[in-house]
């Protein structure tokens, strides 16, 4: 190893070779992004001037909204430049700079979609004791602790990553930087990688998942016993725009599979479709999931159109 040329910089293969291709995959994911960048700073705005808008479910509805900018922000901007590239290639500190902020947000994510289910199960099966136990002080907790745990997972990875070495091939068959392609160009023992792969994202996945679903089996319990349908529907329904986030992130199993399979069984077009509907269209389609299912937001929206309309 010690006379071997080590790498400077990785070869991204994209997501086709085909130039036609990839100027259309240019203007549409340039308008993904247009539309999540409006979506969700859009979304922060919105509840940040919208008095009524200023609980728990909406601050972190805001924390939602930011770390979908941040994530998209991540891989977005690097894909849409190598789509107009002939040569799409990323340096070895962008690409951990990447791998490292990528896996940050994700499981920061991860985290907080658990953290809003339990909002929500207190908001429904005990809302007399809801901006008591969901204090503001409480609330900023949660989210630290979100944050924490995407660091803290990050960190590992890269500091795994960091020791391996890479003195070619530099192809990497991804178009961005992520765990598995990464370990596959590198001449070093890679085992250790994928070991803290499968034992940190599994505990990852099993801790918010578990939360989530009792957190659901309860409101569901709760939601039962309540004689009166309307009060059913009402209080179903403030849940439903987290249970559709919920069921996009977690619902497809090739997110899941990216992760745990061994590399020699995995499919690199299967893994790239999921990773493209993650990293990229998933962060488009939470503030518009919250914008079309919440009447809360809508009625915000509709008093900041009027103000501004009353004013003209």
């Amino acid at each position: 190893m010690g006379n071997s040329t080590r790498v400077t910089e990785f070869i991204l293969t994209g997501l086709t070779e085909d130039p036609h291709l990839q100027l259309i995959l240019f203007v549409i994911f340039l308008a993904v992004y247009a539309i999540t960048l409006m979506g969700n700073v859009g979304t922060i705005v919105l509840i940040r001037t919208s008095p009524q808008l200023h609980t728990p479910m909406y601050f972190f509805l805001t924390s939602l909204s930011f770390l979908d900018t941040c994530y998209s922000t991540t891989v977005t901007p690097k894909l849409l430049s190598n789509l107009l590239k002939e040569k799409k290639s990323i340096s070895f500190a962008s690409c951990l700079t990447q791998l490292y902020f990528y896996g940050a947000f994700a499981t920061t994510e991860c985290y907080l979609l658990a953290v809003m289910a339990y909002d929500r199960y207190v908001a429904i099966c005990n809302p007399l004791l809801y901006f008591i136990t969901m204090s503001q002080r409480k609330c900023i907790q949660l989210i630290a602790v979100a944050y924490v745990a995407g660091v803290i997972n990050a960190s590992i990875h890269i500091m795994a990553a960091m020791r391996l070495s890479f003195c070619g091939p530099n192809i990497m068959k991804s178009f961005y930087c992520e765990g598995p392609p990464l370990f596959a160009v590198s001449c070093s023992d890679v085992s250790l990688n994928y070991l803290l792969i499968f034992i940190l994202v599994g505990f990852n996945l099993i801790i918010t998942s578990m939360t989530v679903l009792t957190s659901y089996a309860y409101i569901l319990v709760t939601i039962v016993k309540i004689h009166s349908a309307a009060s059913r529907k009402k209080a179903f329904s403030t849940c439903t725009s987290h249970l559709m986030v919920i069921t996009i992130f977690y619902g497809c199993l090739s997110f899941i599979f990216m992760y745990t399979r061994p590399s020699s069984r995995q499919n690199d077009h299967l893994d790239q479709m999921a990773s493209v509907f993650y990293v990229v269209v998933t962060p488009m389609l939470n503030p518009l999931i919250y914008s079309m299912r919440n009447q809360e937001v809508r009625c915000a929206f509709k008093n900041i159109l009027g103000i501004q309309f009353h004013f003209s």
